[in-house]
């Protein structure tokens, strides 16, 4: 007779089974395989190599010969893979792992590059208010220093010119004709004329020997903002509201070119004997470096986000520099390519200045001027001269700056409707007027 065979649910089943497997395998339960040394070595190798090839000919400061020395023992038994029995190779492997997982420490000095810091600027002595000329009826908008550093000319919103003397400040000549605010004056240093330009569109030559307009440059059609002479070749560059730049001709008053892509007012224009040999700033926020001879654009730099109102190109290098609302820029020539930011004039940059010593000026619809060393941008100096008495706090501005050619006086332009001048303290030494300049880590470059 066969025997009854007892019938259990599949569940209790599965679970025998499962119990039988456990009751099997209980004896190496929770163990981990025995580790093979061959394999480990081997396989440590290869990760050294993969890994830190690119750092393990760095040395290992403050460790000791014998770790150093280890080191370069177990590195040459990768140049190519480890080979089993070559203990060295997991010693190094362990010292890479401790010095990535001991942060902090000195053990991965070798392994990190030390942040940049701002290099130590020069040392400028500060400068200080010597002069101040009254005269203009208007806001003072634009000034111009003679070649042989005699006089100066000013342009202001009463609708005059006015020339001053340099070394005593007395007015020597005014000038009428323009029926708008003068915005832009120049000298010529190839001949005796003087060029203006104005909110009434207007565009004159003037002789100084006679004193007065001896021709016009008809064209723009809105406000003609600022003009430049081109240092080599008799060539008359003026901008405009109407957002067009014009090159003319001064002994024919031909229209050479009009340079157009600008989609705003261009309100700053300078020229130089290199190529590029005209850059303008618009209140579209864009700079454009033109191609003089074939009058387009060879290129257009987008940095800044807000209206570019004034520029200046550096005496000695092949820079310049843009001021704006957001930042003071510095670029590059040929290609306009950006070397730094000057923050910290936190108001709208009107006009800006620069001499050989490498000291750039900007001025502020606020009133305030920084002083920036030009190399590091370093601002060494901050100066808000009071208005005049009779003047309202508002009309405290600077419209325009420029160094004499001396380079020892700072003229600026104002809206209180004088002209100041500034000289450097000649009292003033290292010792007593200190750099107060700390080694700060560079922050990001921001475009």
């Amino acid at each position: 007779m066969t025997e009854d065979v007892q019938k259990h649910s599949v569940h209790t089943l599965v679970f025998r089974s499962l119990k039988r497997t456990h009751d099997m395998f209980v004896s190496d339960h929770a163990k981990s395989i025995a580790l093979d040394d061959e394999s480990h070595k081997l396989k440590m190798g290869v990760k050294l190599k993969a890994d830190y090839d690119a750092v393990l000919h760095l040395p290992i400061l403050k460790e000791g010969k014998d770790r150093a020395s280890h080191l370069s023992g177990s590195m040459e038994g990768h140049q190519n893979y480890a080979q089993p029995g070559e203990d060295e190779s997991v010693t190094a492997c362990q010292m890479c792992f401790q010095s990535l997982l001991e942060g902090g420490g000195t053990r991965n000095s070798a392994l990190m590059r030390r942040a940049p810091t701002m290099p130590k600027p020069q040392w400028h002595p500060p400068w200080k208010l010597f002069r101040v000329i009254s005269g203009h009826l208007g806001w003072v908008r634009s000034i111009a220093v003679e070649p042989g550093n005699q006089w100066f000319v000013t342009g202001s919103a009463d609708r005059t010119i006015k020339i001053w003397d340099l070394a005593s400040g007395k007015l020597k000549l005014s000038l009428t004709g323009h029926i708008s605010t003068v915005r832009g004056v120049a000298v010529s240093n190839r001949s005796p004329y003087l060029f203006s330009c104005g909110e009434d569109k207007q565009v004159k030559c003037w002789d100084l020997e006679y004193n007065k307009v001896i021709r016009h440059y008809h064209g723009h059609l809105s406000a003609v903002y600022d003009l430049d002479l081109h240092p080599t070749i008799d060539v008359l560059v003026t901008c405009s509201r109407d957002a067009t730049a014009r090159v003319w001709d001064i002994r024919t008053k031909a229209n050479v070119h009009t340079l157009t892509g600008h989609t705003n007012t261009v309100a700053t224009v300078r020229c130089q004997a290199a190529e590029p040999q005209i850059i303008t700033g618009s209140h579209d926020s864009t700079i454009r470096l033109w191609d003089l001879i074939a009058g387009k654009t060879r290129a257009t730099l987008t940095n800044h986000k807000k209206s570019v109102r004034t520029l200046v190109l550096h005496p000695r290098q092949y820079t310049f520099a843009s001021g704006s609302a957001d930042n003071i820029k510095q670029w590059m020539f040929p290609d306009g390519n950006f070397i730094q930011n000057l923050s910290g004039h936190n108001a709208i940059i009107n006009t800006l200045a620069v001499n050989s010593d490498g000291v750039l000026v900007s001025g502020a619809d606020n009133g305030t001027i920084h002083m920036w060393d030009w190399r590091t941008g370093y601002n060494f100096q901050r100066i808000h001269a009071a208005v005049q008495p009779g003047s309202l706090d508002s009309e405290s501005g600077i419209f325009a700056c420029m160094f004499d050619h001396s380079e020892s006086r700072l003229i600026t332009a104002e809206a209180d409707k004088t002209i100041k001048v500034y000289k450097e303290d000649d009292t003033a030494t290292e010792e007593s007027h200190p750099v107060n300049w700390k080694p700060e880590i560079l922050k990001r470059k921001r475009f």
